[in-house]
C-alpha cells in the first residue's frame, strides 16, 4: 500500500490477524499518490490496497495502471474509497477513478458525503461467494436456509442496527443526479476555498481534485495558533493535520446544505483568524 493510506487499512490487517508488520509501504508523490512503478515484484498471495481519496489532499492513486501490475501477478486490488470513490458519481471527477472496476474489492463510508450516521459504511466483493465463505457463520440455532438473503453472511456482525435504511433512504431521495450534484458542489466549493484563500496570501499544499484543501499560515506553531483561533471563532470548524512534515489546516468540505455563501463567511473568518494571530 502506499506510504500515505489511511491507518484504518492497517487496523483492518491487525483485525484480521495478519498483523500490521507484514505491510510494505511504497513511496508516494507530493500528493499521496502511489507510484505504480515502486510496486516490487509479487510473489505468494498479496492484497494491494490503493487509495481513491487520500484524507489530506483528495489525491486517488493511479488505480488502473496498479489493477494491471498487480492482477499481472495474481494479487488482489482492494480501493479504499471512504470519500473519494463517490467521484464516479460526478461527471467533471469520475475520470480521476479510471479503471476502479477493474479492482477485487471496494470500501466507501455513507456517513461521509451522503451525511448518514456513523458506521454506514459500505464493502463490494466482485466475488459474492468469496465474502460469503470469509463471513458467513453457522449454529444450530440460527436459520441458514431461506430465499432471502441473510445480512450476517456478508458482515463481521452477527447482528446490527439496519443502517442500509439510512442509505437506502439518501440514494432514493437524491437520485443519481443528485448526488452527482452533491459531489460537484463539494469539489467547487473546495476549489472556491483554495483559490480565496491563496489571493489572501495564504499557502495551498495540495491540488485540489476533489473537497479537501490544506492550508499552511506559515511554520508549524503559527498555524496551529491560527486553527485555534477559527475554532474559538466559530463560524466554521476545521482541525489540524500534518501533510508530508507540514503542519497545515485541514479543510474537508462534504455537507449538502453548504452553500458559496457559507464558503466566503468562512474564508472571511480564516483571513481575520490569520491576521489576529501574529
Amino acid at each position: 500500500m502506499g506510504g500515505e493510506i489511511h491507518p484504518s487499512v492497517a487496523k483492518a490487517l491487525g483485525l484480521l490477524g495478519l498483523g500490521r508488520t507484514r505491510v510494505v509501504p511504497l513511496p508516494v508523490d507530493a500528493q499521496g499518490r502511489m507510484l505504480a512503478e515502486k510496486i516490487p515484484p509479487i510473489s505468494g498471495p498479496t492484497i494491494v490496497c490503493v487509495q481513491a481519496g487520500n484524507v489530506n489532499t483528495g489525491a486517488i492513486d493511479p488505480i488502473a495502471e496498479i489493477c494491471r501490475l498487480a492482477h499481472a501477478a495474481g494479487a488482489w486490488v482492494h480501493v479504499d474509497g471512504a470519500f473519494g470513490l463517490w467521484a464516479a458519481a460526478a461527471p467533471s471527477r469520475a475520470h480521476l477513478v479510471a479503471g476502479l472496476a477493474d479492482a477485487d474489492s471496494w470500501a466507501t463510508d455513507a456517513h461521509k458525503w451522503l451525511n448518514v450516521p456513523y458506521d454506514s459504511g459500505l464493502a463490494f466483493v466482485r466475488d459474492p461467494h468469496a465474502l460469503q465463505a470469509a463471513m458467513a457463520i453457522t449454529a444450530e440455532y440460527l436459520p441458514t436456509q431461506s430465499e432471502f438473503r441473510n445480512p450476517s453472511d456478508f458482515t463481521p456482525e452477527l447482528s446490527r442496527r439496519a443502517r442500509g435504511v439510512d442509505v437506502w433512504a439518501a440514494l432514493h431521495s437524491l437520485g443519481r443526479s443528485g448526488i452527482a450534484q452533491l459531489i460537484e458542489a463539494n469539489c467547487a466549493q473546495a476549489r472556491r476555498f483554495a483559490e480565496k484563500l491563496a489571493a489572501a496570501g495564504c499557502t495551498i499544499l495540495n491540488d485540489v481534485v476533489l473537497n479537501q484543501v490544506l492550508v499552511s499560515f506559515g511554520d508549524a506553531a503559527r498555524t496551529t495558533r491560527v486553527i485555534a483561533a477559527i475554532q474559538t471563532d466559530g463560524t466554521c470548524w476545521a482541525g489540524v493535520t500534518v501533510w508530508q512534515g507540514r503542519t497545515a489546516l485541514r479543510l474537508s468540505v462534504s455537507s449538502w446544505r453548504t452553500t458559496e455563501a457559507d464558503v466566503d463567511l468562512s474564508v472571511a473568518a480564516i483571513i481575520r483568524a490569520a491576521q489576529s494571530v501574529a
